[in-house]
């Protein structure tokens, strides 16, 4: 794999606002590295479903104006989907919202965990461990309509995403509300089925988080990036400062 990171950190700014802050982005990327052949065409991996649109911006511009720290995925969710537990159906998509991924058919599952899946996971173990009473910002983004559902309308900018760990969704849903957006709780689809991330690194652990779905379209432009980090930046802290 000649070395290959499949994360990037980003460090939090000490004395900040948001020292004790990460966020995690599992599909900040559409990256794929060399050696392997998804077999999709080139305009495929600017979709949905190579990479969660506006991500990574969204978590530029947050880690600039409140300094909170950062893990992003360097791997795109069609070679291997780090939101999902290691044996789950869809780690290794070959098909999602009706794309075909025809060079997932014969993909070695064991060497892309070793080589992706393990290491990402286990920097997101390492930076959470070296900080102290962290709170998780899980930032995901979801497409407004679905090719495989024309029907379903997803009319929300954007969703929280929870399991059993509630607190910070209680807090976030209103304050989000009366910033004038229209808020889906557990939409466009429930923590409670897709949440395998902060399953793992929050939940299980008792870290506080709050799990995001920002619509694409809203997020898609540089100054669509900059107004939801605009948002979101008091919305976390005051989860945080509430519950980490």
């Amino acid at each position: 794999m000649n070395g290959f990171q499949p994360y990037e950190i980003i460090a939090p700014r000490l004395g900040s606002a948001g020292e004790n802050i990460v966020i995690i982005a599992d599909h900040a990327s559409n990256h794929v590295p060399d050696g392997i052949d998804l077999g999709v065409a080139p305009d495929v991996m600017m979709q949905h479903v190579a990479i969660d649109i506006g991500v990574a911006d969204v978590t530029r511009v947050l880690c600039e104006t409140i300094g909170c720290g950062a893990v992003l995925a360097r791997v795109s969710r069609l070679v291997i989907d780090f939101n999902r537990e290691e044996n789950a159906p869809g780690l290794i998509p070959l098909t999602s919202d009706g794309i075909a991924v025809p060079g997932n058919a014969g993909a070695d599952p064991e060497a892309r965990l070793a080589a992706y899946y393990r290491p990402y996971h286990d920097a997101v173990t390492e930076t959470l461990a070296d900080m102290r009473n962290p709170f998780i910002l899980s930032l995901h983004s979801f497409t407004p309509q679905l090719a495989t559902r024309p029907n379903e309308a997803r009319p929300w900018d954007i969703g929280i995403l929870y399991n059993r760990d509630d607190r910070a969704a209680r807090i976030a849903i209103p304050l989000l509300a009366k910033a004038g957006l229209h808020v889906g709780d557990q939409l466009p689809y429930a923590g409670t089925l897709l949440n395998a991330t902060m399953n793992r690194h929050a939940e299980e652990p008792g870290r506080p988080y709050l799990g995001v779905e920002m619509r694409q379209d809203h997020v898609s432009h540089p100054q669509g990036a900059v107004r939801m980090a605009e948002i979101l930046a008091p919305v976390v802290l005051a989860c945080r400062n509430s519950l980490a």
